[in-house]
Order: structure tokens, then C-alpha cells, then sequence
């Protein structure tokens, strides 16, 4: 039984470039990755790319996620659609940080056009290596769902 953890990856073309930088940091860290595209930088819809990675996720198939476009928001409000997913934006690595630990996120959300790209890379390497940490958090996560 492989260990290796499977990573799902979607952007945008505000993203493309991130993209492909974070794609090679993940399977240099012994990542399995799931491009979802684009593969160029002409002009998509980010939803065609979020909505992918998010059932790859919400299915289990892939153990996180990682979305890009240029303000993070689209991507994120599409993948939190899903009933199980837990899409965060970050900026900082902190924020991805405390997503893992407090929030359970299971897909990080890159503003492109906001922060550089070795930021970028440091953030989606703290979102992928940490954990979550259960306890206290776990009962506010577990209402996080509308059930609806």
C-alpha cells in the first residue's frame, strides 16, 4: 500500500505560471499530482478547473487540493460549493497553517496575482505538510456543513 499522499491542482490562466511551479515542488516533495489544467495561459473559466479539483477531493481521490487564479476569491467560492470541501485563501503561510490546524481545509486557495511566486510556494508547502489538529476544533468543523 503506497503512503504517498495525492494532490489535486487546478488554476486558472492568472495562474498558469504558479501552477506549473507548484506542480514541480509537489512531486519534488514526493507528491503524486492531478493536473487539472489549464495548459497554457489563454484566457479560461476558472469554475471548468475548481469544480474538478473540488470533486477529486470531496471524493477522496485526491487528500488535498490546491487552486490558483489571480484574487484566490473565484476559485475559492466555486470549490465551496461542494458539501465536503473546506476551501481556504491564503496569503500568508500562517493563514495556511491555521486553515490545516483549526479549519480542517482541505483545499488551498492561491491569490496569483497578490503575492510572489516563492510565497506562493512556502504557502502551499505549509498547507500540504500540516495537520489538522482535532480536539476542540473538530466539533466547530463538524458544523461547518449546512445539511440542507
Amino acid at each position: 500500500m503506497s503512503t504517498v499522499k495525492t494532490i489535486a491542482i487546478g488554476s486558472d490562466h492568472a495562474g498558469f505560471e504558479y501552477k506549473t511551479a507548484i506542480v514541480a515542488l509537489l512531486k519534488e516533495l514526493g507528491y503524486e499530482v492531478k493536473d487539472f489544467g489549464p495548459y497554457n495561459t489563454d484566457s479560461v473559466d476558472y469554475p471548468d478547473y475548481a469544480h474538478p479539483v473540488a470533486s477529486e477531493v470531496e471524493e477522496e481521490k485526491a487528500a488535498l487540493g490546491v487552486l490558483i487564479c489571480g484574487s484566490a476569491n473565484g476559485v475559492a467560492i466555486t470549490a465551496n460549493k461542494h458539501q465536503g470541501i473546506r476551501a481556504s485563501i491564503a496569503w500568508l503561510e500562517e493563514i495556511a497553517a491555521l486553515a490545516r490546524q483549526h479549519n480542517d481545509a482541505n483545499i488551498v486557495c492561491i491569490p496569483a496575482r497578490f503575492i510572489d511566486l516563492e510565497l506562493a510556494k512556502s504557502i502551499v508547502k505549509t498547507f500540504v505538510t500540516t495537520d489538522f489538529e482535532g480536539g476542540r476544533h473538530a466539533t466547530r468543523v463538524g458544523k461547518i456543513a449546512c445539511g440542507c
